[in-house]
């Protein structure tokens, strides 16, 4: 019988062997090569020439790299800690309250659902493309209709340069990542909300527990598997964010919204011929990316003991 067993497990192996191959050319191969050129000066043309730890030397004594870094802080609690904390509450307020006040409550949740998710299906250009359309100084709806109630209301206008401004941009680019985000969590935490036993809710409603108890010592503890896959997932997307911004800013004004994955691209395509310096910011991002993933991946790993 035992050796049936292993006879059965060796015949799936010949099936992962295309993924691998895939994994090995798409991924390790690009960024062991990656790595390679990072210690190297290379304009992208003529041969690399080897240069050691200059480019992280350097990388670390980089303005506009401490810059983008921050910036992207700023991404994470966009993408991250602010729609996970709303699409957590979105979700639980749905999942007990619409579902009840409404006889169709599947239905209506549903329509919710896809209503908050529909912004994750656009492409990223379009999205940006029309936002775009919406925030400019002279046309756009937005400044339109701050001029208008400005007038209504015999008050001073709002309407301003939303995105070349740079102390408002990256409050801009964050608003409209949050408008993004949250139909993620939204969806996820909705799945996880399965789970809980609405006999224990109400038990625990029964004995006197609040809203905010039964939220906070059942809801949040019986999805935490959820919330960590979100907050992981989101972290590596803040932390890789490229699209929204190259279409929206390109980085600027100046630096204001300039993120690591952007200033890569700018070293690697703008025009600088600095590709090793490019390789060195994309490599410090995916060892930050991994170290993240492998804490995450620990921390859950003890939460479910």
């Amino acid at each position: 019988m035992a050796r049936k067993a292993s006879t059965l497990n060796k015949g799936y192996w010949p099936f992962l062997v295309p993924g691998l191959i895939l994994f090995i050319f798409i991924i390790i191969l690009p960024l062991l090569m990656n790595i390679g050129i990072s210690f190297t000066n290379w304009n992208g043309i003529r041969n690399p020439k080897f240069i050691g730890f200059e480019n992280y030397i350097r990388l670390f004594q980089d303005k506009a790299f401490w810059a983008s870094f921050r910036n992207n802080l700023a991404m994470i609690v966009a993408m991250t800690i602010v729609p996970t904390i709303v699409g957590l509450f979105l979700a639980t307020f749905l999942f007990d309250y619409i579902a009840r006040v409404f006889k169709r409550g599947k239905g209506i949740t549903s329509f919710f659902r896809a209503g908050f998710y529909l912004p994750q299906i656009l492409p990223v250009a379009i999205a940006g493309v029309v936002w775009g359309w919406i925030l400019q100084p002279g046309t756009g709806v937005l400044n339109w209709l701050l001029d208008g109630l400005a007038k209504a209301t015999n008050t001073t206008s709002l309407a301003h340069n939303w995105l070349g401004d740079a102390s408002t941009a990256l409050g801009t680019v964050m608003v409209i990542m949050i408008w993004f985000q949250i139909g993620y969590p939204l969806v996820i935490f909705m799945a996880g909300l399965q789970r809980v036993d609405p006999e224990l809710l109400e038990a625990a409603s029964i004995d006197g527990a609040t809203w905010l108890q039964r939220f906070y010592y059942i809801t949040i503890r019986i999805i935490q598997p959820e919330i960590f896959v979100v907050v992981l997932t989101t972290v590596i997307a803040a932390l890789k964010v490229f699209g929204p911004i190259f279409v929206l800013t390109r980085g600027g004004p100046g630096n204001a919204t300039l993120v690591p994955s952007y200033f890569a691209y700018q070293n690697f395509f703008g025009g600088t011929n600095r590709v090793g310096y490019g390789a060195s910011i994309a490599t410090i991002m995916t060892i930050i990316i991994v170290i993240l993933t492998i804490v995450f991946i620990k921390m859950q790993s003890k939460e479910n003991i």
